[in-house]
């Protein structure tokens, strides 16, 4: 179906770009051919590491021309396969238009390039007084991966996700054409709302060139509570009780003993506490120190007094505001060091449904003899669920994997969930979504996907 890259395009190629932005054959790093889990690689046949949208127009009018395919790719931390080039061709690596463009402090909007990586971001505005809220746990994606999957992060429960915090986009659709989707406008009543479309598209609509975004004045105080219960179920029936005490928390995060362990043990450092079985980590920010003393108070002593809590420690001090975060954002890569290989599943499901899910888990855990660690949004109802092969050989775990995401999505549609909170679809979520959504709206998307990219140019083989 796809032209394969030959001497001609290679020599096109080259006139648009230098030696040090072009690689072909053994000159292209392995790391292009995965994700963060590597559990689908494949490799492009040529890298091309753009710098403006020019750049992109051009490649994406030749590859739309001869059929080639096009993949793009940030940082490359996803992790569901979403930036694999699956049908070789062309990748675009836009890590090097990482520029901040513009902050217009009237409007209170930042303007950057793609590739400007999260931290980055957070390292800018915040000295200067504002505040981008989307907080996914990987810091070192790019700003263009976050809104290619619609990325949410622990503040998500106050603030919302990346797609509330995207106020315009400039893309090249797959002709070439470079256009602009929403306005700096606070409100948008004008057609369709084709940004919304493209924000978690995934790279299969159109290559995302430059992102206006939104900003707050940064909150002035901040502190956390970490929560521990004797059990799991009872921390996590408190955070519905929590959310209705209308206590304005920023996070509600949830882990077990078990997942501590891992991150001390990956980290080589203490956590503050570890005698308790199940733990709920409280955030809160206010305008003054009054209003946020109010609200962690109020907080702690409805978890002790109402909610069974074992305690609500005050995450105040500097040694322990590290201990605690840095285990928090330790999670994944702690588990993910604990065994040798692991897939994850981050359904997300109805508040109130959080307990009964995770324990579903545990059921799955004891029926398929396998470890399934788990820590989560529980605030917003996301789970991060990871199935860790361990011993088993390739063909076991290949084989329980299958089965046991087949038994979870299935409880995520039955308890009013979805596949994805947060990673997106790419590659590994496809037919669970497509069992879950149904032939009709799988239909409707296609017809999207065939308007914006006629050719199927764009990361074939990705979420439809």
């Amino acid at each position: 179906m796809y032209k394969k890259i030959d001497d001609n395009d290679i020599k096109y190629f080259s006139s648009l770009f230098d030696k040090d932005h072009l690689f072909t054959k053994e000159n292209i790093s392995p790391d292009y051919s995965r994700d963060e889990l590597s559990q689908v690689q494949h490799m492009p046949e040529i890298v091309l590491v753009v710098s403006n949208a020019n750049e992109v127009s051009e490649v994406l009018k030749y590859a739309n021309e001869k059929k080639i395919p096009v993949t793009v790719r940030g940082s490359g931390t996803g992790l569901v396969g979403a930036c694999v080039p699956l049908e070789g061709g062309i990748l675009l690596d836009m890590s090097k238009m990482n520029r901040i463009l513009n902050l217009d402090e009237d409007n209170l909007t930042l303007t950057v390039e793609p590739g400007v990586l999260l931290m980055d971001i957070y390292s800018y505005v915040e000295p200067k007084g504002y505040f981008y809220a989307p907080d996914p746990g990987e810091k070192t994606a790019t700003i263009g991966g976050n809104i290619s999957t619609n990325a949410g992060g622990m503040r998500a429960v106050k603030y919302g996700v990346t797609r509330d915090w995207v106020m315009a986009l400039e893309v090249v659709l797959a002709d070439g054409t470079i256009t602009n989707f929403g306005r700096s406008v606070v409100k948008d009543s004008t057609g369709y709302s084709l940004k919304n479309l493209i924000i978690g598209s995934e790279g299969t609509l159109c290559v995302i060139t430059k992102a206006i975004l939104k900003l707050i004045p940064k909150p002035e105080e901040t502190i956390s509570l970490l929560v521990p219960f004797v059990s799991k179920e009872l921390a996590l029936k408190a955070v519905p009780s929590i959310i209705k005490e209308n206590l304005d928390s920023t996070c509600i995060e949830f882990f077990e003993k078990n997942t501590i362990a891992f991150a001390e043990e990956y980290l080589g450092r203490k956590f503050p506490n570890t005698k308790s079985e199940a733990y709920i980590l409280l955030t809160f920010d206010a305008k003054t120190k009054e209003l946020l003393k109010h609200n962690y108070e109020k907080a702690a002593d409805i978890c002790i007094n109402k909610l069974s809590a074992i305690d609500a420690l005050i995450v105040d001090t500097d040694e322990r505001k590290d201990a605690v975060w840095k285990a928090r954002g330790a999670f994944l890569e702690a588990i993910k060091a604990s065994t040798t290989e692991m897939d994850e599943c981050d359904v997300v499901v109805p508040r109130a449904k959080v307990a009964d899910y995770i324990n579903f888990t545990l059921s799955l855990e004891k029926k398929y003899n396998i470890r399934i660690p788990s820590f989560g949004h529980a605030g917003d109802g996301n789970l991060h669920i990871y199935v860790c092969r361990d011993n088993l050989s390739k063909d076991e775990f290949k084989k329980k994997l299958g089965d046991i995401f087949n038994e979870m999505y299935d409880k995520a549609n039955e308890v009013g969930g979805l596949i994805s909170g947060e990673h997106g679809i790419g590659l590994a979520k496809m037919p669970y979504m497509h069992k879950l959504l149904g032939d009709r709206q799988i239909e409707l998307m296609r017809g999207i996907k065939k308007v914006f990219d006629p050719n199927n140019i764009l990361n074939p083989n990705k979420i439809i």
